[in-house]
């Protein structure tokens, strides 16, 4: 009996051990990893620190850590209580990855209706007995999948912006862009060992991925603008004009209640490896960060759309992750049909002063019913009127359709991120968590008046899909790019002085009818004025504020470290379009540049735009050689 009793004692006895799971890439914490006793049922998961706790059995000394997207590490646990470990990336298949948030497993009961469907597939609803649970199964399992051509790619036609003469066209207008997604997808690109096609590069949207430090607003307003101008590195003739906004930051305490939808593409074009296991892990990532007053709807489509959640409440992590899970591709892709279906469950739970907005997880190619760029912008415009925003998460290869994903958070008042791999996840939905989701400044427009006393010409760099009229400024109704909590916004331009002599300010014969006008007198030191106007999350009616830049240009050498690394990014991604306008540009002084702008770094997003020069720089050189 006494054998017995200390034998039972002993198998019921358990070890802690605790640590951290880190990226091995880029040493940031990772949140979500499966941490799991081998051999056993008991697991657990990283918090958002990467911090994991686990009881270990007598008798076991495994402890086996696994995510989506990196290599799984099996650790002999020793004499050590504290074990941290360090992930690598696989390249491997996304679905060889077992994932698990430590939630455990729900058992429910469930019964089948089919809700609609189609020749090539259908979406059945599993309504769970006696709660809302809901799941997307896969329809038509045996249907073939089409494969994808990897050149099939769409990308909106970009024409670069040219010199203006200050004395005819004074004023420069146009609308801020939070996005990033172009920095994440040139990445995919050069990471793959090829240049991105020249469409693929928006300069405004490579400058943007980057946080910069900028001071909030002091005014009580939503929006700070701060000015630095020097020389163009690419041109010293030329100057170089930063203008840098920072959106307030609202504590998370502080945020309001969010509404949000996730319309997730289900169809067959998402099964590939680094497409909907991507989405599905970075959806809960993002449910891991609501709390109990945020509710969550999930809808789904393939060859039509269907319900799989119905509306539930933050602190139900189990039931939203549990319909995330069962969720398959498979079958033809009516993107259309669930814009309309999302967009209906956002208007039926809006919130009046919550944050409303849709989140949609796709690779843009649609087949089924409207389709076409048009045809998206056509419906957005009149679906936008309900006060819901729609951010589009991108993500997979071969067949992505960025000029459509790109229309639809434009005309969607959304933000647009590419999702390359599960890191980049974790920047979009939570480090910029505030900003990605929480609007605090809406329709916000700049405008440059120029001195042409002071400015031969001048060139907006980027910003291409995002001109206004001049008129548009002063307009309420015409709509303009929105700003989250904690975001920053970066333009450049660059400026010909008056009297220099440069190839890219044109001359025209004198008029015959009419007498030229006489040469601008300079009676004033100040180079330009920018005006900047905003919308509250909750106007209609735009307020406006203005700042003055003085001809006081400072030598390049003297900026801040956040100009030279703007600098850098500007003039490397005109080399990778292979810009008219890249004059005496190089990679290495762009990466040069960069390095000097690169400061303290602590996320490591700079080093890595440093090394992704590098390659791009190797890349350059290999196709000439080629040639």
């Amino acid at each position: 009996m006494l054998f017995a009793s200390l034998t039972g004692f002993k198998q019921g006895n358990s070890r802690r051990i605790s640590g951290r799971v880190y990226d091995g890439s880029n040493k940031q914490p990772l949140p979500g990893v499966s941490v799991a006793v081998a051999g056993t049922n008991v697991n657990a998961a990283t918090d958002m620190q990467g911090f994991y706790a686990i009881n270990v059995p007598d008798g076991y000394n495994r402890l086996s850590y696994s995510f989506v997207g990196y290599q799984s590490q099996t650790i002999i646990i020793g004499k050590k209580d504290t074990i941290n470990v360090f992930l690598d990336g696989n390249n491997k298949s996304l679905n060889e990855v077992i994932v698990s948030i430590g939630y455990g497993s729900v058992k429910k009961e469930y019964k089948r209706r089919r809700v609609t469907g189609s020749p090539n597939a259908e979406i059945m609803i599993d309504e769970a007995v006696g709660n809302s649970v809901a799941t997307v199964a896969a329809p038509n399992p045996g249907l073939p999948i089409a494969p994808t051509d990897p050149g099939d790619e769409s990308y909106k036609g970009i024409t670069e912006n040219g010199f203006n003469n200050a004395k005819d066209v004074p004023l420069s207008t146009f609308s801020v862009d939070v996005d990033g997604a172009s920095y994440s997808n040139v990445r995919r690109y050069i990471n793959g060992g090829q240049l991105p096609p020249a469409d693929a590069v928006r300069i405004e949207e490579m400058l943007n991925y980057f946080n910069y430090n900028l001071s909030g607003p002091e005014n009580g307003g939503p929006v700070a603008i701060h000015t630095e101008l020097s020389s163009a590195p690419w041109n010293p003739k030329h100057r170089l004009l930063r203008i840098g906004l920072k959106a307030k930051t609202v504590p998370e305490d502080k945020l309001p209640p969010s509404n949000l939808v996730f319309l997730l593409d289900v169809s067959g074009s998402m099964s590939a490896d680094n497409k909907l296991p991507l989405v599905k892990a970075s959806m809960k990532m993002l449910v891991d960060e609501l709390r109990p007053q945020d509710k969550v709807t999930i809808v789904a489509y393939a060859g039509q759309a269907g319900l799989v959640l119905k509306p539930t409440m933050g602190d139900k992590k189990v039931s939203i992750d549990s319909a995330i899970d069962l969720l398959n591709a498979d079958g033809s892709t009516n993107g259309g049909e669930g814009i309309k279906l999302a967009y209906k469950f956002a208007r039926e739970n809006y919130m009046p002063a919550g944050n409303n907005r849709i989140i949609m997880a796709t690779d843009g190619d649609f087949n089924v019913g409207p389709s076409s760029d048009e045809d998206m912008e056509t419906l957005i415009t009149r679906e936008k009127e309900s006060n819901v925003a729609l951010s589009i998460m991108g993500v997979g290869m071969g067949n992505l359709k960025d000029s459509k994903m790109e229309t639809l958070a434009d005309k969607g008042n959304g933000n647009y991120f590419y999702i390359d791999n599960i890191t980049e996840a974790r920047k979009a939905l939570i480090s910029e968590f505030g900003g990605t989701l929480f609007t605090v400044a809406k329709d916000v427009k700049l405008q440059v008046e120029f001195n042409p006393a002071k400015v031969q010409a001048y060139r907006l760099i980027g910003y291409e899909d995002r001109l206004l009229n001049k008129e548009d400024f002063n307009n309420d109704k015409k709509d303009a790019g929105d700003m989250g909590s904690g975001q920053t916004v970066t333009a450049l331009y660059e400026i010909v002085p008056a009297g220099i002599k440069d190839d890219y300010v044109g001359t025209v014969d004198a008029l015959k009818y009419q007498k030229a006008d006489p040469a601008p007198v300079n009676t004033s030191d100040e180079l330009l004025t920018i005006k900047f106007r905003y919308k509250q999350p909750q106007s209609m009616e735009s307020k406006m504020s203005e700042a003055v830049v003085k001809d006081e240009p400072e030598t390049f050498n003297n900026t801040t470290t956040d100009f030279k690394f703007t600098a850098g990014i500007a003039e490397f991604g005109m080399l990778l379009r292979d810009s008219q306008y890249k004059q005496k540009a190089t990679y290495d002084e762009a990466i040069t540049i960069a390095r000097s702008g690169k400061g303290e770094d602590n996320d490591g997003y700079r080093a890595e735009f440093i090394k992704l020069a590098e390659s791009a720089k190797l890349l350059t050189k290999s196709a000439l050689v080629s040639q």
